[in-house]
Order: structure tokens, then sequence, then C-alpha cells
């Protein structure tokens, strides 16, 4: 049968589209996402209020016209401040004042001169002063002379006292003691320590001790500081020595090198000491504090073998027990 030709246009128009398919039918529901509206929509909102920030607003001008993540960081505004730079500024301007305040204190105490003295020695003076601590006793000047008002170099004046020595033989002695430990078999860098620490403390109760003592008997005296450490320092030049010859030899001649080097020690200072602490005048010529300046002389003489025996015996008595 013939159809009408109204119908035929319709079904030939019908064939004309195909059947859309499952994900044709999804986008009539769901449409298109446009990137390009959206992005055009995010700049024209640029700047407003967020109800996700809680009402901040970010714009170009809070990061000084530039976006964030560029060249500059959140809060560097702050740094370009004149106040922040002025208060950056005053710190420094403290800071510099401290410094040089701390360095001024400091060399009112211990100037380059001070110690440049006390280690200006050569190599004569060096064997001189070693001969005199071990052979004090046909010495017969202890005078130190001085050239206007200064006390001469060491290198010129053997009755000078020097910081060289000591520190060379503090070092040294440090050294033999671990090579004694290392040979016994006990040594361990706590045990190094130990004995560094122990001869610092000691060397500065001595320090504190004979400047009290002078202060508190009213005593005169032109020693220094530097020169009480040098006179105590000497000690462990003999601490060495008789270290050396009890791991070379045995402990009796440990003992009879420290008892040798301990009377030497003390004649030594006994006479340094009398000239250097000298006992004040009366008005009517008579000198007072005579017995207190010999009783301090002897105290501090004293106590230099006392305390040679008590930091070298812990590293000896154990070789000689354990033998």
């Amino acid at each position: 049968m013939d159809v009408p030709i109204e119908y035929r246009a319709q079904k030939s128009s019908q064939k004309r589209h195909p059947k859309s398919s499952k994900g044709q039918k999804e986008q009539q529901f769901y449409p298109e996402f446009d990137v390009q509206s959206q992005q055009q929509q995010y700049t024209q909102n640029f700047g407003q209020s967020d109800m996700f920030y809680g009402g901040q607003v970010y714009s170009q001008t809070g990061y000084g016209g530039q976006m964030p993540g560029g060249s500059q960081f959140p809060g560097q505004q702050y740094l370009n401040d004149p106040v922040t730079n002025m208060a950056v500024q005053y710190g420094q301007a403290l800071a510099g004042q401290g410094k040089d305040l701390v360095h001024q204190n400091i060399q009112n105490y211990v100037t380059s001169s001070k110690l440049k003295y006390y280690f200006a020695v050569d190599t004569k003076y060096v064997g001189k002063k070693l001969g005199l601590l071990f052979f004090p006793y046909t010495h017969s000047d202890w005078s130190i002379h001085y050239n206007q008002d200064e006390p001469v170099a060491p290198r010129y004046e053997v009755n000078a006292p020097d910081l060289y020595i000591p520190v060379m033989a503090f070092v040294t002695y440090i050294l033999v003691a671990g090579l004694v430990l290392g040979i016994q078999g006990r040594f361990t860098p706590e045990q190094l320590g130990v004995q560094a620490s122990s001869a610092l403390v000691w060397l500065i109760i001595e320090l504190v001790a004979f400047l009290f003592s002078i202060y508190v008997m009213n005593l005169k005296s032109s020693l220094k500081y530097l020169d009480i450490i040098a006179y105590c320092g000497y000690k462990f030049v003999g601490m060495t020595i008789s270290l050396l010859t009890g791991l070379a030899f045995n402990t009796t001649a440990y003992y009879g090198v420290l008892l040798w080097f301990c009377i030497s020690l003390v004649f030594f200072l006994i006479r340094n000491l009398k000239v250097q602490v000298v006992p004040q005048q009366s008005e009517d010529g008579y000198n007072t504090g005579a017995k207190r300046s010999l009783y301090l002389i002897l105290c501090v003489s004293f106590a230099q073998p006392l305390l040679m025996w008590w930091l070298t015996s812990y590293v000896m008595i154990y070789n000689s027990t354990a033998v």
C-alpha cells in the first residue's frame, strides 16, 4: 500500500539522525564543561570575598602587585617597611657596640702585648731556665732587672717568669700520661680528658687561693696573675720528666726524680717569691707583715710537691701494683 508523502518525509528525517548512545544521553542531563568560561568567571571573581576563606579578599595588590608563588613571598612587605628597617639597623648598631665593649674589657685584662712578653723566649733562655729549675742551688742573683719601669723580656732575663715552658710542659705532660696509660692498657679518650681537666682545675684553684691570700693578708706584691700561673706551671716540667723516667726504668726511678725536682722547685719558688712578695713598711720604718708573707711563700712552695705527686701517682702507682 502506498504511504502518504508527509509520512515519508518524517520517516526519512528520523533515519538521518542515528540513535544516541549512552554517553550522548548523559549529556542531556550534564551539560558540557566549558573551561574557557570557568576561567573567565574565576578572573572576574578574583579579589572578591570567598566563603571558604572567612571573608578574606585575595588580590594582586596584597602581594605587591604579583600573584602568589612569584619572586616574592608572603610577609616580604614587612621587610620593606621603614619601621622594620630602622629596627634592624638599630639592632645591628647595638650588637656592634656590645662587641666593641667586650673587646675592650678583654683587652684590659689580657692584651696581646702582655702575652707576647711572656712568650718572648729563645732557645738559650729555655736551656738556662730548665737548668735553673733542676739545679737552682748555685744561682745567686734572683732579682729581676727592669728597663724604664718595665721588666726585661725573658730572653734577656733568666729570672723573669714566662709562659712558654709551662704551656709546653703541660701539653707534654698530657701526652706522656696518655702514653703511659696506653702501655698499661688503660688508655681511653675520657682518661686523657680527665688528666687535662684535673690539672687545669688545680691550677685555677692555686691562682684564686694565691690572690685571695694576698688580699686577705694585706701584702704588697708586684706579682700579676700571669706571673702566678707561670710559677705554678713550672711543676709540669718535673711531672713530665718523672713520668718518662718511670716509663723508661721503674717506679723507684720515678719517685727519685720526682723527689729531686720537688726539692729543687721548692727552693726555686722560695727564692723567687721572696723578691716578688715584699712586706709593707710602716711610718716608723719597720717592716710589717714579714711573717705573713713568709707563711704565704712557704704554703705556695710546699703545695707544689703535693700536687705533683697527686697528679702523677694515678698513672704510675697502678703500674707498680700490676707488676
